[in-house]
This record gives C-alpha cells, sequence and structure tokens, in this order.
C-alpha cells in the first residue's frame, strides 16, 4: 500500500502523507494543502475531518463496536465500576487495587464545595434548565481554584482532575435540588460514588434514605456507556476550548454547554417528550410508527437509529437489560413506558425498521430508566454529563499533553466584494 495520496488539480499534483491507526484506519495529512496548493478542504460539520490522533476511545460504527483505551464495552460494563473505567480512561491502564483505593480516597477529599457557591446557585431562579445551571457552576469552579494547572506537573494534572471528579457530582445533585426545592446537602463518605450520587440527590430531609440495588447498578452502567465517544461535539468542544490553553474547569463547562443540545445529549430528553406527546395523542404507537414512515410528515421517531452506528447501538444492547431489570424490579407501571415498549417491539419487528437498521439507541433506554428512577426529565442531559465528564477530561488531558496547536478551522469566504462605503444620507 502506498503511505502517499495524490491530488491532481488542473494539471498539478500534490502528494500527502497517509497515517494508519493502530486499527486500520487511514488517513490523509492535509497540513500542508494550503501552502502547496493554495486550497483548503471544504467538510462541513467535519464528518471527514480527522482533528487529532488519539488514544482513549475507538468506535467502528459500521460493525458496532465501542472500546475504551482498547477495552470492549461489554466487559467493562459487565466487570468495572464507573470510577475503575474513569481512571482507565484518563490514566489509559486499569487501576490497581492501590491505585484505585487512592483514587476513591482522594475524590472524596475534594468533595466538598464552597459554600459561596449557594449564593451563585440562589441567584437562578427554579425555572433555569439544570443544563444551564450546571455549565455556570462548573465554570464558576475557577473562581474557587484561581490557580492554573501546570500540565508539566503529574501532581497538578492529578489534583485538578480529583478536583472536578468530587466536585462535579455535588453540583449535579445540586442542580437537582434547586429544581425540585429540597435543601442542599453533601455526600456520605460512607457510601461509593454512584451510590452517593443518588443519596445527594433524592435524600429527603426527616426520612431514611434507602434505594434499590438495582438502581445503582443501572446508574453506574449507564454512566460507564455515556463516559467517551471519540470526537463527538462536546469532546472536540472541550479540545478546542483547550487548545487556548483555557484551564480544565472553563473547557468542561464549554463540553457542558455543547451537550445540551437535543442533537447531542439532550437527545434523552426528547425521547420522554415524544413518548409524551404519543401519550397525549391517545397512545397508538402503530400510528406514530407509520407516521415516522412517512416521508412527508414531519414526526421524527426520538431514541431510534444513531449518526454513527450503522447496525446496533452496542451501548443500547447493554441497556436494554438494565432498563428490563429497572422496571421488573421496581414494579413501575406508568403509560409513558408501557408506549416505550410499545414502540420498541415494533421497531425490532417492522421489516421498514430492520432493514434500515433504525434500532433503539442508548438515549432510547436511557430515557425509559431516568424516568423510572424518578429523576425529572429536565436532569437526563445532566446525568449524561456526569457519565461523559472522564472522557472529557480524558480529552482534555490527551491534548494538553501532547502540545496539540490552537483549533482554527478555515473558511470559504462567500459573501460580498470589495464595496465602497457610503455615508447614511446616501443610502
Amino acid at each position: 500500500m502506498s503511505d502517499k495520496a495524490i491530488l491532481e488539480y488542473q494539471g498539478k499534483k500534490y502528494e500527502f502523507p497517509v497515517t494508519e491507526g493502530t486499527e486500520g484506519e487511514l488517513g490523509i495529512n492535509i497540513k500542508t494543502l494550503r501552502s502547496e496548493a493554495g486550497m483548503i478542504t471544504l467538510d462541513r460539520g467535519y464528518k471527514n475531518t480527522g482533528s487529532c490522533e488519539s488514544a482513549i476511545t475507538f468506535l467502528n460504527g459500521e460493525e458496532g463496536i465501542l472500546r475504551y483505551r482498547g477495552y470492549a464495552i461489554e466487559d467493562l460494563a459487565e466487570k468495572a465500576d464507573f470510577l475503575e473505567v474513569a481512571y482507565l480512561l484518563i490514566f489509559g491502564e486499569l487501576p490497581n487495587k492501590q491505585q484505585l483505593d487512592k483514587f476513591y480516597g482522594d475524590i472524596k477529599e475534594e468533595s466538598e464545595v464552597d459554600e459561596e457557591m449557594k449564593k451563585i446557585l440562589d441567584g437562578f431562579p427554579k425555572a433555569a434548565h439544570p443544563m444551564g445551571v450546571l455549565a455556570s457552576l462548573t465554570s464558576a469552579l475557577t473562581a474557587f481554584n484561581p490557580g492554573s494547572v501546570d500540565v508539566e506537573s503529574e501532581e497538578d494534572m492529578y489534583k485538578a482532575i480529583v478536583k472536578i471528579l468530587g466536585k462535579f457530582p455535588v453540583l449535579v445533585a445540586w442542580t437537582q435540588r434547586k429544581k425540585s426545592s429540597l435543601p442542599l446537602n453533601y455526600g456520605d463518605d460512607s457510601l461509593g460514588y454512584v451510590e452517593n450520587l443518588h443519596k445527594m440527590m433524592f435524600e429527603k430531609p426527616g426520612k431514611k434514605y434507602n434505594v434499590d440495588k438495582s438502581v445503582i447498578e443501572a446508574l453506574d452502567k449507564l454512566l460507564i456507556l455515556h463516559a467517551d465517544h471519540e470526537q463527538n461535539c462536546s469532546a472536540s468542544t472541550v479540545r478546542m476550548v483547550g487548545s487556548s490553553h483555557a484551564g480544565l474547569f472553563a473547557s468542561i463547562s464549554a463540553g457542558i454547554s455543547a451537550l445540551w443540545g437535543p442533537l447531542h445529549g439532550g437527545a434523552n430528553q426528547a425521547v420522554i417528550e415524544m413518548l409524551e406527546g404519543i401519550k397525549a395523542d391517545g397512545g397508538d404507537t402503530h400510528k406514530f410508527m407509520q407516521k415516522a414512515k412517512d416521508k412527508d410528515d414531519s414526526f421524527r421517531l426520538m431514541g431510534f437509529g444513531h449518526r454513527v452506528y450503522k447496525n446496533f447501538d452496542p451501548r443500547a444492547k447493554i441497556i436494554k437489560k438494565s432498563a428490563d431489570e429497572v422496571l421488573n424490579g421496581l414494579g413501575v407501571e406508568d403509560p409513558v413506558l408501557d408506549i416505550a415498549k410499545g414502540l420498541e417491539k415494533e421497531a425490532l419487528e417492522d421489516d421498514y425498521f430492520v432493514k434500515r437498521k433504525l434500532y433503539p439507541n442508548v438515549d432510547f433506554y436511557s430515557g425509559i430508566i431516568y424516568r423510572a428512577l424518578g429523576i425529572p426529565v429536565e436532569m437526563f442531559t445532566v446525568m449524561f454529563a456526569l457519565g461523559r465528564l472522564p472522557g472529557w477530561i480524558a480529552q482534555w488531558r490527551e491534548m494538553r499533553l501532547k502540545k496539540e496547536p490552537i483549533g482554527r478551522p478555515r473558511q470559504i469566504y462567500v459573501g460580498e466584494n470589495l464595496r465602497e462605503f457610503k455615508p447614511v444620507s446616501e443610502r
């Protein structure tokens, strides 16, 4: 195989090196294209543009493969917990017992948030969307931790990482409690990371906290499945912002804002809103499946198919089992979730959806689980952000350690040519 790609334009040929990844992926390195040929590439949405070489996550959408640092997502979801996966993503290897215990302990030590942060939270109206609140609180962490991170220092980098991992669940819980008019609280050092989060979110004054084990297991799996997904919109945003040497907290805050959109992290919220709409219309799932197949109908079936996966979303296969366990274990009776089951059944049996591989994706099942657990629909994307936090950290750390240049895309200008300025009296 040639290690060069040749571009021919107007009788001239230009050669560019080809980079091959460890899984056989090929990329044409066009770094010198503009200087040599006076051209740039035009790729709206960067669908075919590699912005970096990364060793964090491998994704093959055609074959439905997702791996973190070489480990199959199926193995990690079954055998590891969320903080083990976080350590793996950030530092490149699964931790041994000593490393993991230290990681747990250091995160717990950093799980207190300055009391003055409550004043910032008080400034938001109850109606504020939790993602806007979370992005603001995360950015505000910079004010309470003003020292810049020395990326050349492993100790400095480690401290910043455990700090955001420790404080972020508190911000998530406070965001929900603000929305639910519950008093703000702190964690319990005797609990694991995910159970502690759940307690902070749902504990009520004067009532004993109890939780079903299946709930914590399902939450843990959901966080693992959302932990990283290659160069998606929010991960690329974190890298882009961080490339200006913005700090970790500011870069994570930018990632939260990118995740907020309904085409990205807001998809699981859109699933429940769609189900609510079907319920309000009478709950006829067959009618809406027919509408979804009608090209002239504006109805969109949310939570089915995926922009990257051209087969079954591997994360959906894993979380479907958890969704069934949670719904059965909690004995949840909810007409909206019944509608979800009906849509799932039809999609898996209907030739139109099967031929097009429009299977339920991870957003479909995560929305179902979050609703069954009593998490408000506006908090769904906040939960996604907590899961994605280790991936954002890993992407930011990799980008800074590699000393990547500041991100600066080009454009093709299609505006007006040079025009003569006229004073306002002549316009």
